[in-house]
């Protein structure tokens, strides 16, 4: 009888080790299967994270050759990098880009300018030449810097 014990005994914790060890690896794959898609996801990110940095050094290009409007590379320029949630950590080093936008970035585009009696589009169009004429050459030598834009490592 006590052999017997013994032997359910060593069976019962054979039993719950398996368990135990079934349990441990099921962890793992779940760990590994976090993991990797983590890793997906960041991948994917940094990914867009670059293209959006590309397309930053062409508009600044752009505007460097004379193939984009000053203002239209401006708004463009600062909406990408509201998207990355980068403007208040790059805006000191465009200030004019920066300023520039901030004077123009409720003027209304498209359809919705289009919608403007005339005597208000004026207005915003003088508001935003006066801009312009005060900041396109600062404007212009932030571009050259934008053109090779790379993100600064942060602290």
């Amino acid at each position: 009888m006590p052999t017997l014990l013994i032997v359910l005994g060593s069976l019962i914790v054979l039993v719950l080790a398996a368990y135990a060890a079934s349990l441990l690896w099921k962890l793992k794959k779940q760990t590994q299967a976090r993991e990797a898609a983590i890793a997906e996801r960041k991948a994917a990110a940094d990914k867009r994270r670059e293209e959006i940095f590309t397309d930053i050094r062409y508009i600044a290009l752009a505007m460097l050759e004379d193939r984009c409007e000053i203002s239209e590379g401006v708004v463009r320029i600062a909406k990408l990098f509201e998207v990355l949630s980068l403007s208040e950590r790059v805006s000191n080093d465009y200030p004019a880009l920066f300023r520039h936008f901030e004077r123009i970035r409720h003027h209304p585009i498209m359809e919705q300018r289009k919608a403007l009696p005339k005597p208000e589009r004026m207005k915003l169009d003088f508001e935003r030449m006066k801009s312009e004429a005060e900041l396109t050459e600062d404007i212009l030598e932030d571009a050259k810097r934008l053109k090779d834009f790379k993100l600064a490592a942060s602290h």
